[in-house]
């Protein structure tokens, strides 16, 4: 099976062979990787196992100032190493490879940085332990539509899954619907990994897909709605919601949006006040988780507790105050994306002298004839009056993040 990379400008096909190629005839190796090719990225990563060096991954798209501000500096060419081939054992096959990644991985680090939705972007360090903790033993014959960026933690998750199982990956992020689409379907797609957004994205499609045998979706609540639409256009597809997050990796896994906490991780959760919060035992290296218990900014709502069982609510930075209630954009969401002949919608707050924050949302239609007045009149037999936006604009796609996410 051939080793497929979009990138980011021309469409190149590699093979197994010439990835070992590659990696056998390297001549140095960047503790930095700043690049906009996903080839370059993962090449960098696995030189960085192989030659048991710690490695720096940084968005393709942070500024000169953001890189200043995250690292000091924004010239990366001084930590350019070269490789000693002495101490570089070749490296014969794919399995060769793979068990080189296993052995080397135990003196392994790699640093990233968290999308910065909220913020600062914050610095997070991982072992192989944590970056894999998810990683199953499958087919070599799977598939992989890569639609994370690549310097991500969800897109280090992808990557190791697919690299680890010798299996193919075929780059669908950051491409448009009709791309997507046809590369599904030209490469046999077998599993596809996004955010909820990403697959909002696809919808409708104007046929199935039944080479996919999986869809993992994570970074954003996955609304019913949204797997519901999915079914019949993946109709052999197991639909999976994964809680993950940089800080701390993938912690959950449901078939629905309530995740049942597993004996041996439940005693590393806590939930106080309806915020989840996660013992560092489970977290990365970062200033940020120094103390026992980690604040996620999650807020949770309890469904059971034995075992314990919660559904994502929201973000709790992302809750929007309004002449004196807290509105929850998620919520507000998933009430207007239930009417018919709407693709996707985005809920925030815009600064009011009177208010605090008036709600206004953007919507992306598929259906011409849908209208304000016909969304505010489903919104009164749905949601409370404060909830309601006062602003609706139609727009031809929504914000997301650099992580594919929605943008608040």
């Amino acid at each position: 099976m051939e080793l497929f990379y979009r990138d980011a400008l021309l469409l190149s096909e590699v093979s197994w062979h010439e990835l070992i190629e590659d990696l056998n005839n390297a001549a140095s190796f960047n503790s930095y990787c700043y690049s906009k090719n996903y080839y370059t990225v993962f090449k960098q990563i696995l030189l960085s196992i192989i030659l048991k060096k710690e490695i720096v991954l940084l968005d393709s798209d942070f500024t000169t100032d953001e890189l200043v501000n995250l690292t000091g500096f924004s010239d990366f060419g001084s930590f350019e190493q070269l490789i000693n081939k002495k101490d570089f054992e070749l490296i014969q096959s794919k399995t060769h490879l793979i068990d080189r990644i296993k052995k080397s991985s135990t003196e392994w680090k790699i640093t990233l940085f968290t999308s910065g939705t909220t913020g600062i972007p914050k610095k997070v360090s991982h072992r192989f332990e944590s970056i894999t903790r998810f990683v199953k033993t499958t087919t070599s014959e799977n598939i992989w539509g890569f639609a994370y960026n690549p310097t991500h933690f969800a897109g280090l998750q992808v990557f190791f899954q697919a690299i680890l199982n010798g299996n193919t990956i075929v780059r669908l992020f950051d491409l448009e619907k009709e791309q997507i689409i046809n590369e599904i379907q030209n490469y046999s797609i077998t599993h596809i990994s996004a955010t909820p957004s990403f697959f909002r994205l696809l919808l409708p499609l104007n046929k199935n897909y039944g080479t996919v045998k999986r869809i993992t979706s994570g970074g954003e609540k996955f609304d019913k709605k949204t797997i519901q639409q999915l079914k019949p256009f993946f109709p052999n597809a197991k639909i999976t919601n994964i809680y993950a997050s940089t800080e701390a990796g993938s912690l959950f896994a449901s078939e629905g949006d309530i995740f049942t906490l597993k004996p041996e991780v439940e005693k590393w959760v806590k939930i106080v006040n309806g915020e989840l919060f996660i013992h560092h035992h489970l977290m990365g290296e970062s200033a940020s988780n120094a103390e026992e218990w980690y604040a996620s900014g999650d807020l949770v709502a309890i469904t059971d507790t034995n075992p314990l069982q919660f559904r994502f609510v929201s973000r709790k930075n992302e809750m929007i105050n309004s002449g004196g209630y807290k509105v929850n954009p998620v919520e507000v969401e998933e009430v207007i994306r239930g009417l018919k002949g709407i693709t996707d919608v985005r809920v925030y707050g815009k600064p009011n002298a009177v208010l605090g924050n008036i709600i206004c949302c953007e919507v992306q239609k598929n259906n011409p004839q849908l209208d304000e007045t016909t969304i505010r009149m489903y919104l009164q037999t749905k949601l409370q009056e404060f909830k309601i936006p006062r602003m609706i604009y139609f727009v031809d796609g929504i914000q997301t993040t650099r992580s594919g996410k929605i943008k608040r």
